[in-house]
């Protein structure tokens, strides 16, 4: 069985859900803490303007004061030229850009239709070139719109196409409102595949209807091994009425360990990570696993059942 990777966005996608700003030195702690656990890549941050998102406006700080270990890829997510000149500034090592699959959300998300904010990635995929930093695509909402409801295979075909002509080739299809099921992710990631054969796609998902990790084994059974999540399911898209958070990044990696598969992350040290985020946020955080523990905890087995009554 394929290893899978798993990219950490718990930084970016989980803090800037939470209405309490987190002090720049305590988000650095947590971040840390993220690092240890082993992940090849995290999502620190977003280079978006202060006053649409509060909570990451010291961006450029939190990426001077984290570790950076050898081997960790750093990414942040950008919506201009701006936020691009600010995320070479602070050496990470991707940015990805945002995108609606419908106009109705990406009116609402960035103030223009999904065409129109593509015309205005070429400036930055042209700069990113000369520059260390790899660009990714994203395509929100690829799995159901709030507002307009499902996405045709064709607007995915045609957003992608437009990507290539780009030279972008690396695509995360976000189910930003959890509209996913196991056969619409498989309908979709194969379409794709078989029409962009050299592409790598990955999925973001959200686990606004407990469907999130039936859907992550679904994009598995297709091919898909890069997957993000964020440690005690901390997430949700402003821009996304009732989005909840991403799917809990111990559950993610606790039920592919438990089928076999390697994540190369280190379990109990998310855990711990998602206990203390708990303790934080505790109206924020939710995830299977810190409810019920690992299935490998096993208990105590009762010597005989204690019966009521006659």
């Amino acid at each position: 069985m394929a290893n899978v990777t798993i990219t950490e966005v718990c930084p970016r996608d989980g803090f800037q859900s939470l209405p309490e700003t987190i002090p720049t030195d305590e988000k650095v702690s947590y971040i840390n803490r993220m690092i240890d656990c082993g992940f090849k890549q995290i999502e620190v941050t977003s280079f978006v303007h202060p006053k649409a998102v509060p909570q990451l406006k010291d961006a450029s700080e939190v990426l001077e004061k984290i570790n950076r270990p050898s081997g960790l890829k750093l990414r942040a997510l950008i919506p201009n030229l701006k936020g691009l000149e600010r995320a070479i500034e602070a050496k990470v090592n991707k940015v990805k850009l945002m995108l609606s699959a419908t106009d109705s959300h990406s009116r609402h998300n960035a103030n223009r239709t999904t065409f129109e904010a593509m015309n205005g990635f070429e400036p930055l995929v042209q700069r990113a070139a000369d520059s260390p930093v790899h660009v990714g695509g994203s395509i929100s909402v690829a799995f159901g719109c709030p507002y307009e409801g499902e996405v045709p295979i064709e607007r995915h075909i045609e957003i992608t196409k437009r990507y290539e002509q780009m030279g972008v080739t690396n695509i995360s299809l976000a189910d930003t409102t959890g509209m996913a099921n196991p056969v619409k992710i498989k309908r979709v990631v194969n379409a794709l595949r078989e029409e962009f054969p050299h592409f790598h796609f990955s999925l973001h998902l959200h686990n606004t209807r407990g469907m999130a990790f039936a859907n992550a084994v679904a994009g598995y059974e297709v091919g898909i091994t890069d997957f993000d999540s964020a440690v005690a399911g901390l997430g949700g898209c402003p821009y996304a009425p009732n989005a909840s958070g991403n799917i809990a990044t111990e559950d993610l990696v606790h039920g592919f360990e438990e089928m076999g598969i390697e994540t190369g992350v280190d379990l109990d040290r998310v855990i711990d990570a998602a206990k203390s985020l708990q303790h934080r946020f505790p109206e924020h955080s939710d995830s299977f696993i810190l409810k019920a523990g690992k299935c490998s905890e096993l208990h105590i087995a009762p010597k005989e059942q204690v019966k009521i009554g006659d």
